[in-house]
């Protein structure tokens, strides 16, 4: 966890500010989710409160002490999770502890997907993107983060949201042994797939709730 706090630290220390309280908060949550059976976790806050900021340098963060681990994540469409992977590529580019991580050959390093210097035999990008109804077949990943996956284009309606619930479950079929899922987003909509009401005691019905 120290890790964790101390890259949020150096990153916010380059550009020049302190860490806001609610941004630890928010890494704690993550890395807990990271870590801690179910390995489950919903993440919604205000707008505005750089969730998704903190959630990249989570991301970039993770790849520093676990280069081995690959990430994909999944937005309501393909240009919403690019900007994830365009958030992660800069802190890695730019932050002091990540020089080692970037390749002088960048054979995958774009703003859909990227692999940092890692060891050998691992097939899947270290971060790859998505739009949530894109071409996921065959994919496998140790941590899926649903970046605002629910958006009013695919939850407006009854028969788009319960498309949106079914190809959420064959995110369990990507994710590796032991791997873990995020979700990030505000609701949308009454019958929202974050609804927590009938969440079980230990997290398993954690998004979507079907």
């Amino acid at each position: 966890m120290t890790d964790y706090f101390e890259f949020l630290d150096a990153w916010n220390e380059l550009l020049g500010h302190k860490t806001p309280v609610h941004h630890q908060k928010i890494m704690e949550f993550l890395v807990n989710v990271l870590d801690q059976p179910p390995r489950r976790g919903l993440l919604t806050a205000f707008r505005h409160s750089g969730k998704s900021t903190v959630v990249g340098i989570f991301a970039a963060a993770t790849l520093y002490m676990r280069p081995q681990t690959r990430i994909m994540i999944l937005s309501a469409e393909s240009v919403l999770a690019s900007r994830m992977v365009t958030h992660v590529r800069h802190i890695l580019e730019n932050h002091p502890m990540c020089t080692h991580m970037v390749p002088e050959v960048k054979k995958e390093w774009g703003t859909h997907k990227i692999t940092i210097n890692r060891p050998i035999g691992i097939r899947e990008p270290s971060v790859i993107c998505q739009g949530i109804h894109g071409n996921i077949t065959g994919a496998r990943a140790d941590l899926i983060i649903c970046d605002d996956v629910e958006v009013p284009n695919t939850s407006n309606t009854a028969a788009k949201r319960s498309a949106l619930r079914e190809r959420l479950r064959e995110l369990d079929f990507i994710l590796g042994p032991g791997g873990a899922m995020i979700y990030i987003g505000t609701p949308h909509t009454m019958d929202t797939i974050y609804r927590t009401d009938d969440i079980k005691e230990d997290g398993t019905d954690i998004v979507p709730s079907l």
